[in-house]
């Protein structure tokens, strides 16, 4: 078994896709149009074209989704997690748990929030 990808519902592609792209720093590695069932997917990730992939969906009529309960983030390793929060902020984007250690623990950690209020946790990774 591989794992392949994660997919989340989007209201505004191109938005998405710049904050995941000059906010994260993934690759924007292809984006495939379906106008029989009104929808488009584009997939990110890190490096060659190799998943996993981040897969956002874009549904034509449909602009912002309620997330439930179930979600709870993605997450990220960063080497410098205060450097790349302030990248964030500079880039307009929302750091809404700032850089430091975990509750109960010393992994150093911060939150940020995408343009449709998903969760993406930053976890330092010096290695």
């Amino acid at each position: 078994m591989q794992y392949l990808h994660t997919m989340i519902r989007v209201g505004d592609l191109d938005k998405s896709i710049k904050f995941y792209t000059e906010v994260v720093g993934l690759t924007h590695h292809r984006t495939t149009e379906y106008p029989d069932g009104k929808f488009t997917l584009a997939f990110l990730g890190y490096g060659g074209d190799s998943e996993p992939f981040l897969e956002l969906t874009y549904n034509w009529d449909t602009t912002e989704y309620t997330h439930g309960e179930g979600y709870g983030h993605m997450a990220f390793g960063v080497p410098d997690i205060y450097a790349t929060c302030d990248k964030i902020e500079t880039a307009g984007g929302k750091v809404t748990r700032p850089p430091g250690p975990m509750k109960h623990g010393t992994t150093v950690i911060a939150f940020v929030e995408d343009p449709d209020s998903y969760k993406v946790e930053l976890i330092e990774r010096k290695d």
